[in-house]
């Protein structure tokens, strides 16, 4: 199951039904199943808040991906701050939806398995984001 929820801020105008279908899609091209994630859309300051408590970095973020996978399910708490994808949407001159969909499957994408902190996975990370946007129909 998936659920999205809110800390403090509006829900943004995601189709949830079709991006549970997604992901789900997403996830089984690595032969995984989703079991229990929670999307929590949040702002900068919850985020570092999340950041420095949990995490120990004093930086703002997009996104915090909270890891409980069992074997091939996913499962895991997924904190999105919608302040740095708008900024990061701004930034780097992408529609602010594309962004936000972008950092979805960013969150899932770690849970399958995939990293973006060493040398040469940003680019394997952003090869897959761009896979999985294609697979997006909404």
């Amino acid at each position: 199951m998936i659920s999205y929820q809110t800390d403090g801020i509006e829900m943004p105008s995601i189709e949830q039904q079709k991006t549970t279908e997604w992901i789900k899609s997403v996830a089984a091209t690595y032969q995984k199943r989703v079991g229990e994630i929670a999307y929590i859309f949040c702002s900068d300051e919850k985020i570092i808040e999340i950041n420095r408590q949990y995490l120990q970095h004093d930086y703002y973020t997009d996104i915090i991906t909270f890891d409980y996978c069992e074997g091939n399910r996913l499962s895991g708490d997924i904190f999105i701050s919608l302040d740095t994808v708008h900024s990061n949407a701004e930034q780097f001159g992408n529609a602010y939806m594309n962004e936000l969909y972008r950092v979805i499957i960013h969150g899932i994408l770690h849970l399958c398995g995939i990293n973006d902190k060493g040398p040469g996975e940003r680019q394997i990370m952003e090869a897959a984001e761009n896979k999985a946007l294609v697979l997006l129909s909404i």
